[in-house]
């Protein structure tokens, strides 16, 4: 792979890269599109990162399909798949860890402690392994991408990373990897949460500012849907991640609920 990315800078080619876990879907093939205009070569990786993952999380659970995978790399043109094992990225006797102070402290970080470590280490390998000149990820882990971008600023990397915007269903869920866990019933229920940032953004639009009031009308609607169980809901700055009392500005609406026992993610940027 190295010597491959190599040989395509030497060409005078931009490379694009789209990191992912597999078991692709519209979101991520949405994401391969804004790469194919980023770029001149395109890249995508397929690795179920085990550095991310906490104990009794999904790592062996996690859904994988290869060869759908492979089929849909091909129907969005990509130049080059990189689908390392385990063991040639981390061996026997790894050592290194890369930590981010601030940003990790907020959201999906305070239950998931050691997953930001994970996502930062598995990103720089990579990164240092496809060399690209530019790198797309989703915005529906806004987090990770916050974290992601602080961390090519301060390790120098010389890496364009650009944001793609959630894409969801007909229906408004987003799409996720892990909606292939729910139930039918499930399913319905995991709606909600589109519907509370929605109803959330009408408030906000209706003049409503006090982000106590607007994060227990959302939890009391969450609750009100079977099988729901609210990990948490936070109106914060979109750069900081830190919660804020009064909606003033543009502020991120994040969310993390639990739908049995998958664990689902979105958020909305919420403009007064």
């Amino acid at each position: 792979m190295q010597a491959r990315s190599e040989s395509i800078r030497k060409q005078g080619k931009r490379i694009a890269f789209v990191p992912t876990m597999g078991f692709l879907h519209e979101g991520h093939c949405s994401l391969l599109k804004k790469g194919r205009v980023l770029g001149d070569d395109l890249v995508l990786s397929i690795f179920v990162n085990p550095t991310q993952f906490g104990p009794g999380e999904d790592y062996d659970a996690y859904p994988r399909d290869m060869e759908k995978d492979l089929q849909l790399a091909e129907r969005e043109v990509v130049d080059a798949v990189f689908t390392p094992s385990r063991e040639e990225l981390y061996g026997s006797n790894f050592q290194t860890g890369i930590e981010l102070e601030k940003l990790p402290n907020h959201l999906c970080g305070l239950s998931r402690p050691s997953h930001f470590q994970g996502v930062a280490l598995v990103v720089t390998k990579l990164f240092h392994i496809v060399k690209p000149h530019v790198a797309i990820f989703g915005e529906k882990d806004y987090q990770q991408l916050a974290i992601i971008r602080q961390m090519v600023r301060d390790l120098d990397f010389d890496i364009q990373i650009e944001g793609g915007a959630i894409v969801r269903e007909k229906d408004g869920l987003a799409m996720s990897s892990r909606n292939a866990y729910l139930s039918a019933e499930q399913r319905k229920t995991a709606l909600c949460l589109f519907q509370a940032l929605q109803k959330a953004r009408k408030a906000v639009a209706q003049g409503e500012t006090d982000t106590a009031k607007i994060i227990n009308d959302m939890a009391f609607f969450i609750q009100s849907h079977p099988d729901t169980e609210i990990d948490y809901i936070s109106i914060c700055d979109p750069q900081t991640l830190d919660s804020v009392d009064r909606i003033q500005k543009s502020v991120l609406l994040a969310l993390a609920v639990k739908v049995g026992k998958t664990r689902l993610i979105d958020n909305m940027i919420l403009s007064p």
